[in-house]
């Protein structure tokens, strides 16, 4: 669950990519939802198995709608600063328990934030704009 149409858009990326059956992920946008629809929609996707609710934002609505949503489960985890290596990661290795899952999710999530190129500390000025 993600702000606008980022969600539908990475759950795209991941199935491009890595050819995942289009059940593996499910994409919710929080775009003109209340809080209590957020939570509703969390809950209708969750079902019944273990679950890991990937989010945007650490403190946006969206973790707060699925940490509510998810408080009293015992096979859920969520996980806010979804990014596209954290997704292909679940997708490849769902059948691992969702705790231990959490966890790697988390490692791979980390690990795909690198500073590739970093420019010259004697010409470094604030990006514009």
């Amino acid at each position: 669950m993600t702000h606008g149409a980022m969600a539908q858009g990475m759950v795209d990326a991941v199935r491009r990519i890595s050819g995942a059956p289009d059940d593996a992920l499910v994409a919710l946008s929080n775009d003109g939802c209340s809080p209590e629809v957020l939570r509703d929609a969390i809950g209708g996707a969750l079902g019944e198995g273990p679950v890991i609710v990937f989010t945007d934002l650490g403190a946006g609505s969206c973790t707060l709608a699925a940490r509510l949503s998810c408080a009293d489960r015992d096979r859920v985890a969520v996980i806010s600063g979804v990014n596209l290596p954290m997704l292909l990661d679940f997708v490849f290795h769902r059948s691992l328990p969702v705790a231990e899952l959490a966890e790697r999710l988390a490692e791979k999530g980390r690990e795909g934030v690198r500073i590739l190129t970093a420019p010259k500390a004697h010409v470094d000025r604030p990006v514009p704009g």
